[in-house]
C-alpha cells in the first residue's frame, strides 16, 4: 500500500488500466510502446536513468508523432559517459528524476512496453518509482529477445539467421535496419522499434495471432 505521505502517481497512468488491453487482443488493436533507457550502469538497485526515449506502434506502424524524449539531470560524470556520450554539462537542463518520471507516465499510459533486454530498463525505472511514489509500473511488456528467440526456435527467422547472435546491433544487421543514433535512448528505441515490426509479421506467419503469445517468454537460456 501506498503511504498517504508519498505523491500519487498521474491519474493519466492510473486510470488507463480501468479497461486495457485483453489477453486475446490482435496486436494491430494494441498501442505498443517500445522504450530504452540509458543508465549509469548495469545495477537497477544502485544506479540511475540519465535519458528515456519511447516512441509507439499502432496499427502495425511507427507513429512518430507519438513519442517521448526525457534527459534527467545527473550530478557528476560517469564512466557510462564513454557509451552513451551524456556529460553532466549537458545534462544541467535536464528534469529531476521524479519530473521526469511523472512526464514518462503520462505519455506510456497502458501502452504495452517492448524493449531489447527490457528487464533492466523496467527494473531501473521500478526502483525510481519505488524511490519517489512507492509503487512500480503495471504495464504488460515484451522482450525482443525472448520473441526473436521463439522464432528462431520456429524456424521464422530463416537459416541467415543461423549462427548469428541476438544483441541489438546483431538484429540491426540481419534484419537490414541501419543502426543510427546507436546508443541514445531515443536511437535505440526507434531502431527496436524497426526490428519489433519486422518480428510482428513474422510472429503472425507463424501463427501468432494474441498479445498474450507475443509476450510468452522463451525456453532455455537467454543469450546476452
Amino acid at each position: 500500500m501506498t503511504n498517504a505521505l508519498e505523491p500519487a502517481l498521474p491519474s493519466e497512468y492510473t486510470d488507463a488500466f480501468q479497461e486495457t488491453w485483453a489477453e486475446d487482443a490482435p496486436p494491430g488493436d494494441v498501442r505498443f510502446v517500445v522504450l530504452d533507457c540509458e543508465t549509469t550502469g548495469l545495477d537497477p538497485r544502485r544506479d540511475r536513468l540519465i535519458s528515456i526515449g519511447a516512441v509507439a506502434i499502432a496499427g502495425g506502424e511507427i507513429v512518430l508523432e507519438d513519442s517521448f524524449e526525457a534527459l534527467l539531470k545527473i550530478d557528476h560524470n560517469l564512466s557510462a559517459v564513454t557509451v552513451h556520450g551524456i556529460t553532466r554539462d549537458q545534462a544541467r537542463g535536464g528534469l529531476d528524476e521524479p519530473e521526469a518520471l511523472v512526464s514518462f507516465l503520462r505519455y506510456l499510459r497502458d501502452g504495452v512496453i517492448v524493449g531489447h533486454h527490457i528487464a533492466h530498463d523496467i527494473s531501473t525505472i521500478d526502483v525510481a518509482l519505488g524511490r519517489h511514489f512507492g509503487s512500480a509500473l503495471r504495464n504488460r511488456r515484451i522482450d525482443t529477445m525472448d520473441l526473436t528467440l521463439r522464432l528462431e526456435a520456429a524456424g521464422a527467422l530463416g537459416r541467415q539467421a543461423s549462427g548469428a547472435g541476438f544483441s541489438l546491433d546483431s538484429l540491426c544487421e540481419l534484419f537490414e535496419v541501419t543502426p543510427y543514433d546507436r546508443h541514445t535512448a531515443t536511437g535505440d528505441a526507434l531502431l527496436t522499434a524497426l526490428i519489433f515490426l519486422k518480428l510482428l509479421r513474422m510472429g503472425e506467419r507463424s501463427g501468432i495471432r494474441g498479445l498474450g503469445e507475443l509476450g510468452e517468454p522463451a525456453a532455455g537460456p537467454v543469450p546476452s
